[in-house]
């Protein structure tokens, strides 16, 4: 069985795909990053806006974001990109799924947010006031660095989990990795070659993105 399994594997086949694999890689790690960038800062916009002192920005923003939590991204993904242009707002495959994908996961990073402040002690907020310090530079200088730095573990792990979200980006025709070994297999039925490197290189992705955010950890740590 082994050395049936070994004859199968075409190093010829991997060799064709890696022209198109770079291309994926590349799509991919833009999805990556700049989604992410959304999802930190939006989220933050909206960790921010649940401490409102003003039920009329708290309760819209807690609509909001409950809702696109409890959508599937799948389905957010159609309606940016199939319903939209009905309204005259249409942007290319690559730039909705990356706005997606992003405002998706800062609803979830907002939460992380939201624990990371309320774990700040009360004596920070009672030493800012005690300093007449502004309202901003409270939130700026005090309890924005204490928050962040007990959140960095959890944003890493939603930065894994939108690496892994992204081939959903196939079904409005984005061509990340996924994609492209599809198309690739597609063309000369051996599938096993493509989707195995495919598989390889999101594990690769996910644990040199952990390195970073460790190292991030670390830094912002000590």
């Amino acid at each position: 069985m082994i050395a049936t399994a070994a004859s199968t594997w075409d190093w010829s086949a991997v060799g064709d795909f890696m022209p198109h694999f770079w291309d994926g890689v590349l799509v991919t790690l833009q999805v990556l990053v700049l989604g992410s960038v959304i999802s930190f800062a939006l989220g933050l916009v909206w960790a921010l806006a649940f401490r409102a002192p003003t039920r009329f920005v708290r309760w819209p923003v807690g609509f909001v974001t409950e809702f696109i939590r409890n959508t599937p991204l799948l389905v957010q993904l159609f309606f940016l990109y199939f319903v939209l242009p009905e309204i005259g707002l249409k942007f290319s495959a690559l730039t909705t799924g990356i706005v997606a994908i992003g405002l998706h996961y800062s609803t979830y990073t907002a939460q992380v947010y939201r624990a990371g402040i309320e774990a700040v002690p009360v004596g920070q907020w009672e030493a800012a006031r005690a300093l007449s310090l502004p309202y901003g530079r409270t939130w700026t200088a005090v309890i924005l660095p204490q928050a962040i730095r007990r959140v960095v573990p959890a944003l890493g792990n939603y930065v894994v989990a939108m690496l892994k979200d992204t081939p959903l980006l196939a079904g409005i025709g984005v061509l990340e990795l996924l994609q492209r070994s599809r198309l690739q297999a597609a063309q000369t039925f051996q599938y096993t070659e493509a989707l195995t490197v495919v598989g390889v290189a999101f594990i690769v992705i996910s644990y040199l993105a952990s390195l970073l955010l460790r190292s991030l950890e670390r830094r912002l740590v000590h």
